[in-house]
């Protein structure tokens, strides 16, 4: 299937894997991009810059493929090595980058010096158009329905995603409640060039989380999540757990503030979850797609099934509906 995206990209499907902190690691970006879509490792994952491009090797010799490395700017994290980051990920030749966060236009301009396309991950028209205007080759869309940062419109996909296509040029990637076939021919119709799915690839095989958090994608339906830091105007969507419904109680006090739940969010925390599988440790992203996942394939599996389903409906359903 040739789309816009495909074609800039150069790859087989319209599918992309979304950065995910401490899931976007070489085994299932690899994975995935062999499967002919466009498998994600993230950068903030790494430790330093230098494991970053260990990594970047690492997914080269597991497929020969396009892939994309996730930057992440976050603004709590100033001390971060950014542009260290940025010069590992040019430096080991990735021809992709998806950016995200706020004031991306030192990374994006270095970034396209170098000869890498750039996906600008947004949850607004107003931010698409501005990435556009900086200079990124696609934009990736976020609607409400997301796990991570929803931003603070609270506009689902099924209205942001065609009022970005409208608003910009350069292709759109439909991001934030995708995981089947359904969902890429809904896309499709609404005018992006693609879609992005972040939690559906957590429940696949190759994703080095544990298993207790893959069961629990499986299991929980399409309310079980949490919108955390709302009243902090930094909303985030979570897997609904005890631990954040906690969160959300203890944010709902008039005088609430950040440092009251400070220890219950630590990314570290949330890295001993996955690793783990103590469902009790932190937080896990987790989107309100929880609701259409029902098993845990491999990568490749994954992919090509909902190719297979996307080509059916197209062909037998709408076709029917047509006639």
């Amino acid at each position: 299937m040739k789309t816009r995206f495909t074609e800039l990209m150069g790859i087989e499907h319209p599918i992309m894997m979304g950065g995910m902190m401490w899931v976007g690691r070489a085994e299932l970006a690899a994975a995935v991009s062999q499967a002919g879509a466009l498998g994600t490792i993230t950068a903030l994952t790494q430790p330093t810059p230098e494991d970053l491009l260990v990594e970047i090797a690492r997914t080269k010799d597991m497929t020969d493929k396009p892939f994309a490395v996730n930057l992440t700017i976050l603004p709590k994290m100033g001390g971060a090595p950014y542009e260290e980051y940025r010069r590992a990920i040019i430096e080991g030749g990735v021809a992709i980058v998806e950016t995200a966060g706020n004031k991306p236009q030192e990374h994006i301009d270095d970034l396209r010096a170098n000869g890498i396309k750039v996906i600008h991950k947004c949850t607004a028209v107003r931010h698409a158009v501005s990435a556009q205007r900086m200079g990124v080759d696609a934009i990736s869309i976020d609607g409400f329905e997301c796990a991570g940062h929803p931003g603070e419109d609270d506009i689902p996909g099924l209205v942001l995603i065609p009022a970005c296509v409208d608003k910009v040029e350069i292709p759109v990637i439909a991001s934030g409640g995708f995981a089947d076939g359904r969902g890429l021919v809904a896309a499709l119709a609404l005018g992006a060039e693609g879609i992005n799915m972040g939690t559906r690839f957590c429940a696949t095989r190759e994703a080095a989380i544990h298993d207790n958090c893959k069961r629990a994608l499986v299991d929980n339906d399409e309310r079980a999540t949490n919108l955390i830091f709302r009243n902090l105007h930094n909303t985030a969507r979570v897997a609904r757990t005890p631990l954040s419904d906690r969160v959300v109680e203890i944010l709902a006090r008039p005088d609430a503030k950040f440092e009251d739940v400070a220890e219950l969010v630590r990314g570290v925390n949330g890295r001993e979850l996955l690793e783990t599988g103590n469902m009790d440790a932190g937080l896990f992203w987790g989107g309100q797609v929880q609701g259409l996942i029902h098993d845990v394939p491999g990568a490749g599996e994954l992919v090509a099934t909902i190719m297979q389903d996307t080509e059916t409906i197209i062909a037998e359903r709408l076709a029917r509906l047509a006639a």
